[in-house]
């Protein structure tokens, strides 16, 4: 890192509602909205209008940062803006120039060559609901293609302009940005280290030929994928899901990935024999980027990614490691497996969602207070190192810890037994498969003081701050119930 990072201080424009006030451009006027976040016009942002392909006039924006040395490569950055902006707009809805005064590389944000809408591919299914307004049918050719030929063109332009280091440039989108990524990774990848996108995974039919085999001229190419947990768009996680195998597929990542949650961001890393792939969810996040998804995907990703003279991707030296959390536990409901420590493991029956009732004094109705997930004693003594005694009939149990703590459950009893001294659970114990089965979140919370969170039947508990999003508990569940679907390329 070359210099501290440096956030100024805006004059907030809360009253505001338009998409894109143009009282932001070159004033001090931030934006907040949910963590799409504005920051203050950068002063070395530069405006640029040229021809650069089929003799159309398009405007384009650089960021050179001042401790920019002409003698010596440089990585270069593009960043395409989301449908209704511009390239000064998605400028100041990132952290990418901040980013790059820190590290020092230099950054392209193009305008879209018609109407602030990028030119992309729609599947048939797009095609036959008919085009919104606004928005364009793709040429046939990716090749003819003006806006995959403007930054072609703008590509050769930064090489003529600055010393650019041409293993190490990079592509990220956000909304129809992310589109126009997709787009050009998926036929011009080959010449580009990694690409990132946030928010606007694209339709199967683009991915996929008729027959399931997968479409792609631009080769194995380093992926990142942001997706806010709140993006609205219908059938999400169908989407990311077939966005996500596409890469995994193509890039020969044949393993688990590791997980980390770190607060909102929910983290899954894969690794590849071809290249890597990320997958960010991001927690209570609507359809955009927060302004920390630009410092994301470059430490964790583009920072260690080159592409070699050969082609081939390599990854080393991030300035942030992409590891997973050194301690986690996962479950999902009615899965006998779980995750931990970045790995499966079995239960000895499935984990069950159990219902804690009020129902004395309601006229034979009942009222929900509760809803846990229980797992086996035996699992938890696993998990957490302890000591199991189940008693002959298996109808009480004890466990002691590995600090020395006992504690002893009977069955149908919500109290429990701590260092002999009375304690409340969540909820009851209960007796399936001939063990007893007690809340994992109760025991998490309670008696190990980890953070835990539950989000579509899957929980998720760490020694640290995290929240579970709704994308990351899909990916988790479809591990544990062995329906991670990797398709091979070859």
């Amino acid at each position: 890192m070359n210099k501290k990072v440096t956030i100024l201080p805006g004059t907030p424009d809360d009253n505001n509602r338009d998409y894109l006030p143009e009282i932001i451009k070159t004033t001090d006027v931030v934006v907040n909205e949910n963590g799409n976040n504005s920051q203050v016009y950068p002063e070395r942002l530069t405006e640029y209008t040229g021809v650069i392909a089929d003799g159309i006039e398009d405007t384009w924006y650089e960021y050179v940062p001042e401790s920019y040395d002409p003698s010596k490569k440089t990585p270069l950055v593009f960043s395409m803006h989301g449908g209704m902006m511009t390239g000064w707009g998605q400028a100041i809805y990132t952290s990418w120039t901040m980013v790059a005064d820190r590290d020092g590389f230099i950054l392209v944000f193009p305008n879209s060559s018609s109407g602030r809408f990028w030119t992309v591919e729609w599947d048939k299914a797009k095609l036959e609901k008919g085009l919104e307004p606004g928005l364009h049918p793709t040429p046939s050719s990716p090749g003819e293609n003006h806006d995959n030929r403007l930054v072609l063109g703008l590509l050769d332009l930064m090489k003529s302009k600055y010393n650019i280091d041409e293993g190490r440039v990079f592509m990220q989108g956000m909304s129809m940005g992310d589109m126009m990524t997709n787009q050009f990774a998926r036929n011009f990848g080959n010449l580009l280290a990694g690409a990132a996108g946030s928010g606007a995974a694209v339709g199967r039919g683009l991915l996929y030929d008729g027959d399931g085999k997968i479409i792609n001229r631009g080769g194995p190419l380093a992926i990142w994928q942001s997706r806010p947990e709140l993006n609205g768009f219908p059938d999400d996680l169908k989407l990311n899901r077939y966005n996500r195998e596409y890469w995994l597929s193509i890039n020969g990542c044949k393993s688990l990935p590791e997980i980390s949650i770190q607060g909102e961001n929910n983290l899954a890393f894969y690794s590849g024999e071809r290249a890597d792939l990320v997958y960010l969810d991001i927690k209570n996040r609507d359809h955009g980027q927060t302004l920390d998804d630009a410092g994301l995907v470059w430490d964790y990703f583009f920072s260690g990614t080159r592409r070699e003279q050969g082609g081939s991707i390599v990854h080393t030296g991030t300035v942030a490691p992409r590891v997973g959390d050194s301690f986690a536990v996962a479950i999902a409901k009615d899965c006998s497996t779980a995750w931990f420590k970045n790995s499966v493991i079995g239960m000895s029956g499935p984990a069950i969602k159990w219902q804690k009732l009020k129902y004395h004094g309601l006229n034979g109705g009942q009222e929900v207070r509760g809803e846990y997930l229980c797992v086996p004693l035996s699992f938890i003594a696993e998990v957490f190192d302890a000591e199991y005694t189940p008693s002959e009939d298996t109808l009480s149990a004890a466990l002691i810890l590995k600090d020395g703590r006992e504690l002893q459950f009977a069955r149908g009893s919500i109290g429990c037994a701590v260092d002999n001294r009375i304690t409340s659970m969540l909820c009851e114990a209960l007796h399936r498969n001939g063990e007893l089965y007690i809340s994992f979140e109760w025991f998490c919370r309670s008696i190990c003081n980890l953070h835990v969170s539950v989000c579509e039947n899957v929980l998720y508990a760490t020694d640290h701050y995290s929240v579970l999003s709704a994308n990351m508990a899909d990916l988790i569940n479809d591990i544990l119930k062995g329906a991670e679907r990797i398709f091979l390329l070859f």
